[in-house]
């Protein structure tokens, strides 16, 4: 592979070469990721070396309908001739600068996410890399806001916010955090959608209450809009700061924009990544108002990358074919589809579609088993619980692909059933 650079003539070396055109037998590959790679990911499900729209192929040339979407992330699908124009552009004008300076792809698409907020005025921006990265600013925020008075930051039971320290300490998961131990102190986790709770736990020495509107972890579970409406009071009554994590949830992926904010809550603070970038990396703290928008000051907190103008014109294509083609609509319209369609098949016992973010369960714990029979038939889709399976498919999915999984499903789950039986015989 040749490139021209300032007139000069760079070539890869085979192997690099190969990388870049997905040369190569999916043996090959993973012989090569098992040498080269950490273990933290297990061994990868296939090699996957192109993509178009919902589509993606792996190195053998076989042919998949990508229903989870890099986990939430490629909201356009893959390889979005709009989105890819716009990043190419940027990167041949201008890739990074430090946050010594600035850019006109950060500003606006600072000025566009408080717009699509609707946020108050004085409400602020903060760019990071990731959904995590999102989290930890918001745990900064959070202690910049309770200081030693109040040391006590609420999340939920069966919440996940993040693999680095903070996040990890407001994610509920013990076999996530037991590695690790200790926790940054001071997180303590309430029941998942228990009024009760949260009013005995809320008091003046909480700083901050952080959730998810819908936990996309625990199998797509939504708190209830009481919960939530009580969330907001409460921390309105004790001084403490209501942090929605909508990393997940959104930027459209429900068929609203926010999930909170369409269920008519105002946070103090929303993290947001996954599909904001549209498959480029890219996270984002909003704060609502003055009074969290002040709360950390110059050199309190700081990224190398974020807010890069490649990843801000990233987002900025994204929201801008989101918006501009009404995408939203599409969703709600295909969450539809999939609602009626996978409540038909017998198995599934409980279907909950919050636009193109869908958990379905099914009688027995064969999730697992039917991911593998889903993917050996061409369709990526994930199991987060035993017994639950979740769909979070590009935002443009049409409903005749959304269609083409329900009518195989039955007979997914038959084998995934045949399976696990045979399991339990042997």
């Amino acid at each position: 592979m040749t490139e021209q650079a300032d007139g000069a003539s760079l070539d890869l070396n085979n192997a690099n070469a190969a990388a870049v055109t997905g040369t190569g037998t999916s043996e090959q590959w993973l012989g090569r990721y098992n040498n080269a790679l950490m273990g933290v990911f297990g061994s990868p499900q296939r090699v996957l070396v192109r993509g178009a729209g919902a589509l993606v192929w792996d190195a053998d040339g076989k042919e998949y309908l990508d229903l989870l979407g890099g986990i939430a992330v490629n909201a356009l699908g893959h390889a979005h001739p709009f989105v890819t124009s716009v990043i190419a552009s940027q990167l041949a004008t201008l890739g990074h600068v430090s946050n010594f300076f600035t850019s006109p792809t950060q500003i606006a698409l600072a000025e566009k996410l408080l717009d699509l907020c609707q946020a108050p005025a004085g409400s602020k921006v903060f760019f990071a890399n990731s959904g995590t990265e999102a989290n930890e600013a918001a745990f900064k925020l959070a202690r910049a806001h309770g200081g030693k008075e109040r040391p006590t930051i609420l999340a939920l039971e069966g919440g996940f916010h993040g693999r680095t320290m903070g996040a990890l300490a407001l994610t509920a998961k013990q076999a996530y955090r037991e590695p690790f131990e200790p926790m940054p102190a001071g997180v303590r986790h309430l029941p998942f959608n228990d009024i009760d709770a949260l009013r005995q736990a809320m008091d003046s020495t909480v700083a901050a209450l952080v959730i998810e509107p819908i936990q996309g972890e625990a199998g797509v579970r939504p708190l209830s809009a009481e919960y939530l409406q009580a969330a907001r009071d409460l921390a309105t009554e004790h001084g403490a700061l209501l942090i929605l994590d909508e990393v997940q949830t959104g930027v459209g992926r429900t068929g609203n924009w926010f999930a909170g904010i369409a269920a008519g809550i105002t946070p103090d603070a929303m993290t947001l990544a996954k599909g904001l970038g549209g498959g480029f990396p890219i996270g984002a703290i909003v704060t609502f108002g003055e009074r969290a928008s002040q709360l950390l000051s110059a050199g309190q907190h700081g990224t190398t990358f974020g807010g890069n103008p490649v990843a801000t014109a990233a987002a900025l294509a994204t929201l801008h074919v989101l918006e501009s083609q009404n995408v939203l609509a599409n969703v709600r319209a295909v969450s539809d589809l999939f609602a009626r369609g996978l409540a038909e098949v017998d198995g599934v016992t409980d279907v909950r579609a919050f636009g193109l973010l869908i958990g379905f369960d099914l009688a027995e714990p064969v999730a697992a088993g039917l991911v593998s029979a889903a993917l050996d038939a061409g369709f990526i889709v994930n199991a987060p619980r035993p017994n639950t399976v979740r769909l979070a498919p590009p935002l443009n999915l049409t409903a005749e692909q959304a269609q083409t999984f329900i009518a195989a499903l039955p007979a997914l789950l038959a084998t995934a059933l045949a399976a696990h039986q045979s399991e339990g015989n042997s």
